[in-house]
């Protein structure tokens, strides 16, 4: 297990390498600069310019990026006075990440259940509600979910906030626009996996020895089919994060999503890059712990070639 884990983190660490490296250079190819006002005095935009490290040549400038990001320094956004990437991240990403995390929540829990009872009871009323269901999930965008349920719980039953970020209530709508897809799409991956172990010899077998229908469904069953749920949860997590951008724009949720959309809008080349390899380590980082529990769960992966 051990030998296992330490490839999956070589891994990880190379891969996290590749993407700060080509953000780093793609973010120099935007076209623009960060300092192109009208109003900015000449001799101040050229100190700016030094100041940043843009007067070095391009490779001294990356290898610079990278010693800072070893000491854990994104600079100071270009922007936003006197405040650093570090800072901005650090004060916006718990607002994005529990909005995260609640939709997350909803999302598993739900996904699994309906996924669970659709597959048990194929074929039935309940299983076409399941389906249509998770079809409706999937083909709806978030934000329109998001306008939808504020148009209908906020404006036409009055019974939730539509916008803001003040208090548990304020978080429901948010947070189940976000979550609707995923709980779809973790839905269908469920049923679709609990149908195929269904007709394992393993199942038949548990049944011929008279195992009662909750321990072949939940010690076996369950525990089988939800390895490809496993299997996709870290572009998932990944997925539901950053998707927060649009959801926090429609609720006035004062995450990362903000300076995230204003920063290549205005070529803050170290907003831009320090968002995106915090998102891209976000992401690797889960990938890498899914790797570790699909590990853990199914001992064939961590022995195999």
């Amino acid at each position: 297990m051990s030998k296992y884990i330490v490839k999956r983190v070589i891994a990880a660490v190379l891969t996290l390498l590749v993407l700060i490296t080509v953000v780093f250079f793609l973010v120099r190819l935007m076209p623009g600069e960060p300092f192109t006002s009208e109003k900015l005095n000449p001799i101040v935009k050229e100190n700016m310019i030094k100041y940043y490290g843009f007067d070095k040549p391009l490779i001294v400038q990356y290898f610079q990026y990278l010693g800072n990001l070893l000491k854990g320094n994104m600079g100071y956004s270009m922007k936003y006075t006197n405040k650093t990437v570090n800072y901005i991240i650090g004060s916006t990403f718990p607002y994005s990440a529990d909005l995260g995390l609640r939709a997350l929540a909803i999302a598993l829990v739900f996904g699994l259940l309906l996924g669970v009872v659709a597959a048990l009871n194929r074929g039935t009323r309940l299983d076409v509600f399941c389906v249509i269901l998770a079809i409706i999930g999937t083909s709806i965008p978030d934000f329109i979910m998001g306008a939808v349920l504020q148009y209908v719980f906020g404006l036409k039953l009055k019974v939730l906030p539509v916008a803001k970020w003040a208090g548990f209530k304020y978080t429901i709508l948010p947070s189940c626009a976000l979550a609707f897809y995923t709980m779809a799409s973790v839905s269908r991956t469920m049923r679709a996996s609990m149908l195929e172990v269904v007709q394992q010899d393993y199942i038949k077998t548990a049944r011929a020895k008279g195992l009662s229908n909750f321990r072949i469904t939940w010690k076996h069953q369950i525990r089988n089919a939800i390895m490809p749920v496993i299997t996709i949860m870290g572009p998932t997590v990944a997925a539901v994060l950053t998707g927060t951008f649009v959801i926090e724009a429609m609720y006035a949720i004062p995450g990362m999503g903000k300076y995230y959309v204003d920063s290549t809008n205005d070529n803050d080349y170290s907003m831009i890059l320090g968002m995106t390899v915090f998102y891209g380590a976000f992401l690797i980082f889960c990938n890498l712990v899914v790797d570790i529990l699909y590990g853990v769960v199914d001992p064939r992966v961590r022995i195999g070639k």
